[in-house]
């Protein structure tokens, strides 16, 4: 699909399962704890936990038990970690091809203002972003319209695209906003997958890609 792109035009991403994989980030995640936990031979435990979590079984209580850690110091270890994480295939060419078309970035997510800003670092694409919302600093998650129209304030413009992946909450808000919307499609690995239960007329997106580089910037 073809996107005109000029000053006047801001195109704003979702975080997780639309700039890379959000199951990445918990297996880079997995593997720093059992690299904490068993230094000598992380490797099995690592299996273990991610077996576990496939299995939809409590990992971090499993973790407790066995190494006698409380959960919470479980859950900052996870979040706190410095992610190995990789944008997917097209992302920073599609964001190059805004900036050089004079057009500006923003993000909202939901999520914890380190982790969510440790991703973003991660992934290489702070140079790009003109605008960052996260829920936590913000005060409030999507669908919530306020997100939204905190980038509108921060970044004026006569036309808005929203790309994400979560039918169920993602595009309440700028649909509400009149902006335009894209949807990546599930490629099996997202975290949210209920795709389905969400294809209604205010949380259906106008378009629909298979990867990013479905998107021409014309």
């Amino acid at each position: 699909m073809d996107i005109k792109v000029d000053r006047n035009t801001v195109v704003v991403f979702d975080l997780d399962d639309t700039l890379y994989n959000e199951l990445d980030f918990l297996k880079s995640a997995y593997k720093s704890i059992a690299q904490h936990l068993e230094p000598k031979q992380w490797k099995p435990l690592y299996s273990k936990m991610f077996s576990l979590y496939r299995c939809k079984l409590n990992v971090f209580e499993f973790l407790s038990k066995m190494y006698n850690i409380d959960l919470s110091s479980l859950i900052e270890m996870y979040q706190h970690h410095q992610p190995d994480i990789q944008v997917f295939d097209g992302v920073l060419k599609l964001f190059e091809e805004i900036k050089n078309k004079k057009g500006r970035i923003g993000i909202v997510t939901d999520g914890r203002t380190l982790t969510q800003r440790a991703k973003l670092e991660s992934l290489g694409v702070l140079e790009y972003i003109d605008k960052i919302i996260i829920s936590e600093e913000f005060g409030s998650e999507k669908p919530n319209i306020a997100n939204f129209k905190a980038i509108e304030s921060f970044l004026p413009a006569t036309l808005y695209y929203y790309i994400a992946d979560n039918l169920k909450k993602d595009f309440i808000g700028p649909h509400a906003l009149g902006w335009r919307s894209i949807a990546l499609i599930d490629n099996g690995k997202n975290i949210h997958y209920e795709s389905h239960i969400y294809m209604e007329k205010q949380s259906e997106p106008n378009n629909f890609i298979i990867d990013f580089n479905d998107i021409k910037i014309a």
